[in-house]
């Protein structure tokens, strides 16, 4: 019996460290080398302050700023450890309730805007930590932000178009929009 055992404990043990030591590491070495960016978690600064990160979306509800995609996760939105979808389907009446809630509430904030709604932002994505929304989310935001900042809506959209990033690669995913990085650009605005 203790032939069979001894082989298997330096199996394990060895296991242990090509797997839980060595290959870790090394996936972090070179994450640090190739992608420094992204392995220090995107951070966004301003001056000295970190801000929030280019990959995690976080809420913002004041009328001066563009809104984000709705969150989904819990205990509280954009809550990077527990990123999840609600998993409810189209015909699940606590998501119509929600979607609802969501498309009052932008009408509330911007009575005035009678465009249809983009859908991103009254669903929360797969993850529920999306920080881009659609340029047409952005676009149908443009009038409130315009109000609320004083500023030409035309200044607004060069804005918005400037900070659209197209597909990755050129042809994977769909044209986005930064949240954090287009309220950030409009916080630098002269005066504002």
């Amino acid at each position: 019996m203790s032939q069979q055992l001894r082989p298997a404990a330096v199996l394990l043990v060895l296991l242990t460290v090509l797997t839980g030591v060595a290959y870790p590491l090394l996936v972090t070495v070179v994450a640090q080398i190739v992608f420094p960016l992204q392995a220090r978690g995107s951070l966004v600064t301003r001056g000295t302050e970190v801000v929030g990160s280019a990959l995690i979306g976080q809420p913002f509800d004041d009328p001066k700023y563009f809104w984000s995609r709705p969150s989904a996760t819990a205990p509280f939105e954009y809550n990077a450890s527990a990123s999840s979808g609600s998993n409810r389907g189209p015909l699940n009446p606590a998501l119509v309730d929600a979607v609802k809630a969501r498309a009052d509430a932008l009408r509330a904030a911007d009575p005035d805007n009678r465009a249809p709604i983009p859908a991103d932002l009254v669903t929360s994505s797969a993850s529920g930590l999306d920080p881009h929304i659609s340029p047409a989310a952005a676009r149908w935001q443009i009038p409130r932000v315009a109000r609320a900042r004083g500023l030409d809506p035309s200044a607004v959209q060069a804005l918005v178009a400037r900070h659209t990033e197209g597909r990755q690669w050129g042809f994977l995913g769909e044209a986005r929009v930064n949240v954090l990085a287009l309220n950030l650009a409009l916080d630098a605005l002269p005066g504002r």
